[in-house]
């Protein structure tokens, strides 16, 4: 199909060479060859009258016309892809869908179990792909290349649509047969001790420091770890002391060796929204595939006790 005398497929291979910066890689991704794909570039090239891709040393770089056609074509092939997959209905127990869905490690841990198994129950050839989260994942909504986000409230993007799914109360875990597990913990206790914090991996800040900042805290940090997964073994044994949501918390000490303690001052309770684009909003598989996360959220999270619980933080960037 031709628009203006340029072939519309064209479009969506100028989406992808733009996006990769690589005519083998965006070859790979559109699976054609790298001849054809250097053949198409050509084509575009004459058509905008532009070079598009530039090459610099080993790189390329986009010129200045193809950095402002990126984001209104990305627009673009979002609409369409959105049109093409979404139907007017959706029957959960004959859909084979595949969803992709932007998590975190605690995510992952606690609320994607009860989730899967609500879905697998009652939607048992949907497919769901579940990516790990990076630096600003609603760039992954908006450029559709994710279905669902779920984060921090606080790191959800303005431009689209969110609906909290989660509240959950921070607390200290540390070693049960330890000094600090011996009796509630005092904030000189908290102040003193060695502090073992998850630090992403994609470079976003700790919730443990961003925590502890907001309530004007500074906690010496002994141990940085990528996952919050790796807290359990890690605190065992030491005198050391780690912020972490309570349903986490939870599931950790039930492994035995571990302790609960209150946090000895004011600290906000986690609060966690599911994203979506906004092109996506009647999406009937997304509208299904949320209300089974508020259903599994609300049967696996109940803020442990009120005195952990306060109002949650609403400036700053951290990624959980």
């Amino acid at each position: 199909m031709r628009f203006k005398n340029l072939d519309l497929n064209l479009l969506a291979v100028l989406d992808t060479l733009i996006r990769v910066r690589n005519v083998s890689r965006a070859a790979e991704e559109r699976f054609i060859t790298q001849s054809a794909m250097s053949n198409a570039l050509g084509r575009l090239r004459d058509y905008f009258d532009d070079p598009l891709l530039i090459q610099v040393g080993r790189t390329m770089e986009l010129s200045p016309l193809a950095e402002s056609l990126e984001q209104p074509l990305r627009d673009i092939i979002v609409r369409i892809e959105t049109a093409v997959v979404s139907t007017p209905s959706f029957e959960p127990e004959h859909s084979n869908r595949s969803i992709s869905l932007i998590i975190s490690d605690y995510t992952l841990h606690t609320l994607i179990p009860p989730f899967l198994r609500k879905v697998s129950e009652r939607a048992p050839n949907l497919r769901l792909d579940l990516r790990p989260q990076q630096n600003f994942p609603h760039l992954l909504l908006e450029r559709g290349e994710a279905d669902l986000l779920i984060a921090p409230s606080v790191f959800c993007s303005t431009n689209h649509p969110s609906e909290v799914v989660l509240q959950d109360a921070i607390c200290c875990l540390v070693d049960a047969d330890g000094p600090l597990g011996a009796k509630p913990l005092s904030y000189a206790d908290f102040l003193t001790a060695g502090h073992i914090i998850m630090q992403p991996p994609n470079g976003g800040e700790s919730f443990a420091l961003r925590a502890c900042r907001e309530s004007g805290i500074e906690i010496r940090v002994e141990v940085t770890t990528y996952s919050f997964s790796s807290l359990a073994p890690l605190i065992q044994g030491t005198s050391r002391i780690a912020l972490i949501q309570r349903t986490l918390a939870d599931r950790m000490v039930k492994l035995g060796g571990l302790k609960i303690q209150h946090t000895p001052f004011p600290i906000a309770a986690l609060e966690q929204s599911v994203q979506w684009h906004s092109y996506r909003t009647r999406d009937p598989a997304l509208v299904w595939l949320r209300t089974q996360l508020n259903e599994a959220a609300s049967e696996t999270f109940a803020l442990s006790s009120p005195d952990c619980v306060y109002p949650p933080f609403r400036s700053g960037r951290t990624d959980i």
